[in-house]
């Protein structure tokens, strides 16, 4: 009786010493990205430029992670029905910290913000230039370009979408000259020859830069949303700051038209809507917070028909006009595409 009672006692206090290697997943919040952050500030806020009054909600949806969990938080976690448990390798590189993997995460939705800018103002009319964001240090670029500098052509080619840098330099190799082509600061255009290098992870010439696309507008877009991380918001961000834009009357305006919408995916400046993680979750926290529709990533309709609670319309979308197509059917009472 008494050894069983120590180990009994052992395997209490173990249970709740010990961290098991997992994560307990869940729906988590959603926020309307037509309305207003937790400080009370509009989520998207346009300075110098009118915008318009809107109905309904264009939601974006989250996923709840826990992490550092002893092994009866896990069972009862579990148990709930609630949250899932999967091996924290999936989330989590090995070594990394609760903190670093934040730091990821507002990076990506930094990135996901910047290209929700750009594929709606884009989608507006807006011109967008290709600039050099990043040069590394010592390599062909470096001394030559600079950050900020518009990208006009590289190697005789072009270069109106950011990926077409990399593009036009694809079937070079170490040490051939090409000829960029690029303005500084509103100064002249000017062309360089430049010498490509060499890099290990590569068979093609190396330039050196990270270039972006940038939308150019006589205002300014910013999005205002704290403790939110990842990539996934890229699409609502899009199609809301499309909304606020957008006069009433004209296509882009009003796209809820009163309905409770929500979804997810990420979104690349030309507008292009890329799969996500975690939207069997998603869709739950979604009716939770009252949606009727779901815009859902083309490549995440299996997945998200899987855990869809009754009463939740999914629609497929695949790219940025055909969201706004879609979403002009929902309000026009159209047939829409499901999944």
């Amino acid at each position: 009786m008494l050894v069983s009672g120590v180990l009994f006692l052992v395997f209490v206090v173990a249970g709740f010493l010990v961290q098991v290697p997992y994560v307990a997943i869940s729906p988590g919040p959603t926020y309307d990205t037509l309305g207003r952050d937790a400080a009370g500030n509009p989520v998207i806020q346009v300075k110098g430029q009118q915008t318009y009054g809107t109905s309904g909600e264009l939601r974006m949806t989250t996923v709840s992670l826990n992490d550092g969990i002893n092994l009866f938080t896990a069972l009862g976690l579990w148990a709930s029905g609630r949250y899932a448990l999967a091996p924290r390798e999936e989330y989590y590189k090995p070594g990394e910290t609760n903190e670093q993997v934040k730091q990821e995460n507002i990076q990506q939705l930094q990135n996901s913000q910047s290209n929700a800018q750009v594929a709606a103002l884009r989608h507006l009319g807006y011109p967008v230039q290709v600039v050099a964001k990043q040069i590394v240090s010592g390599s062909p670029a470096d001394h030559i370009l600079a950050p900020g500098d518009k990208l006009i052509a590289v190697n005789g080619k072009q270069v109106r979408e950011a990926g077409e840098v990399a593009a036009s330099i694809a079937n070079t190799k170490p040490g051939d000259t090409v000829q960029v082509t690029f303005q500084h600061l509103g100064q002249p255009e000017r062309t360089v020859p430049v010498t490509l290098a060499q890099r290990d992870d590569r068979t093609q010439g190396f330039l050196g830069l990270t270039a972006v696309d940038r939308a150019v507008a006589p205002f300014s877009v910013d999005i205002s949303l704290q403790d939110v991380g990842g990539p996934s918001a890229g699409l609502m961000f899009t199609l809301a700051i499309i909304d606020r834009l957008t006069p009433p009357g004209k296509p882009g305006s009003d796209l809820a038209g009163g309905r409770h919408i929500a979804g997810t995916g990420e979104i690349s400046e030309t507008g292009q809507v890329g799969p996500i993680g975690g939207i069997s979750f998603k869709v739950v926290g979604a009716k939770e917070a009252g949606a009727t529709d779901f815009l859902v990533p083309e490549h995440n309709c299996a997945e998200a028909k899987s855990a869809a609670p009754e009463g939740l319309n999914l629609i497929k979308v695949a790219n940025l006009d055909d969201a706004l197509k879609q979403l002009d059917n929902l309000k026009a009472g159209r047939p829409t595409a499901h999944c």
